[in-house]
């Protein structure tokens, strides 16, 4: 009688009970993290720092810094919004959603290509 083998073993979880995702999938949601900011603000980075922090290095790091970024750019906001009754305060608006774009593009390329990356201007809340 020929014995069937034994399945292989599921991929070791990261952190929590989850599995680890794959290289591309990490690069995949990483990207998309950062990319997201541009429109939804911090909301992306978010969802993606508490749903994915435990499914890999390279994803928890991006998110954990995209939030960071989104977060200080959203104080950007509150304080441009503040500063809009004495007028400087729509071109703090203007120098965050310029500095927003900018920066979440050039981490979604750098996430895309496997790299690391820190923003520039971005006050450490999460690690």
């Amino acid at each position: 009688m020929s014995a069937t083998p034994p399945p292989p073993p599921p991929q070791q979880p990261y952190g929590g009970g989850q599995p680890q995702l794959s290289p591309a999938d990490e690069k995949l949601w990483a990207t998309l993290i950062h990319a997201g900011g541009i429109l939804f603000s911090w909301i992306p980075a978010l969802i993606g720092y508490l749903v994915l922090k435990d499914r890999g290095p390279f994803v928890r790091a991006h998110s954990a810094t995209a939030l960071n970024f989104q977060i200080t750019i959203f104080i950007a906001y509150v304080v441009g919004v503040i500063l809009s009754l004495v007028f400087v305060g729509f071109f703090v608006i203007l120098a965050a959603w310029v500095i927003d774009i900018v920066f979440s593009i050039i981490a979604a390329v750098k996430a895309n290509q496997g790299e690391y990356y820190t923003y520039p201007i971005a006050i450490r809340f999460v690690s």
